[in-house]
């Protein structure tokens, strides 16, 4: 058995279990969500998810750099090279905003304006999941970056596929071109996720004895990205029910 699953697993399963089982996440996988809030969910991911994106590649960067600096340098120049596959990723979230909102204002009676989609303040969950990220980054454990990107990419793989059917059932597939986020990260967090996987095997041949302080960083992350998942529901469906709501979301 790998230590991954032996030390670090057990640690994470409860938070990961949420994927199916949280009531948000549920309802976004379910065909009879109301497809006016499925629409205006995603133009929520992507314009507040463009905040909790942005600095992946600088974290990654910095983790590698430490591990280095610790004395881990196959893991840290694994972490340093793996960083420029991420650059730019949130450029492509701004691009979805721009094509979800178009498409929503040649059809609904409300107009949604881009920039100020983009603008919108951040939720103390996106608040949150920055701050871990730091935090870690600057604690005894950078190497703990691994165990949080390994959860978030893993998300994507597990709950990415069933997103994006249900859109394809509720939205039709032609709203899959403004999801192009999604269905990316999708197709390459397959690798990404066995990447994280092979390194963190590595970090716990090294240090077993911090397995659980690890695992329970990417339970946090993960606990703290679902959270975010819930806040995009909820303001959407503030947003559409609000008469004010172009003022809103400035």
């Amino acid at each position: 058995m790998s230590l991954v699953k032996e030390l670090y697993e057990p640690y994470v399963l409860p938070a990961r279990a949420r994927i199916s089982t949280d009531p948000v996440m549920r309802r976004l996988v379910d065909p009879a969500i109301e497809p006016l809030v499925l629409e205006r969910f995603f133009i929520q991911l992507n314009s507040l998810g463009v905040y909790m994106t942005e600095p992946v590649e600088g974290w990654i960067r910095r983790a590698g750099q430490r591990c280095i600096s610790q004395g881990q340098d196959s893991i840290g120049k694994s972490l340093v090279a793996h960083a420029k596959h991420e650059a730019g990723h949130h450029q492509m979230m701004i691009d979805d905003v721009r094509h979800l909102v178009r498409r929503w204002n040649a059809r609904r009676a409300q107009t949604l304006h881009v920039e100020r989609l983009l603008a919108q303040h951040p939720t103390d969950a996106m608040r949150a999941y920055r701050q871990l990220h730091e935090q870690t980054l600057n604690g005894d454990l950078p190497a703990g970056q691994i165990a949080i990107e390994f959860e978030i990419e893993n998300l994507s793989v597990v709950l990415g596929p069933h997103l994006l059917s249900n859109v394809a059932r509720v939205l039709g597939r032609e709203t899959l071109e403004g999801l192009s986020f999604l269905k990316e990260h999708v197709k390459l967090d397959v690798g990404h996720t066995a990447l994280n996987e092979r390194l963190l095997e590595e970090l716990l041949q090294q240090m077993p004895e911090n397995a659980r302080a690890i695992a329970e960083l990417g339970a946090e992350a993960l606990d703290i990205y679902l959270r975010f998942i819930g806040d995009c529901l909820h303001s959407a469906e503030t947003a559409l029910w609000t008469p004010t709501e172009v003022v809103a979301v400035a």
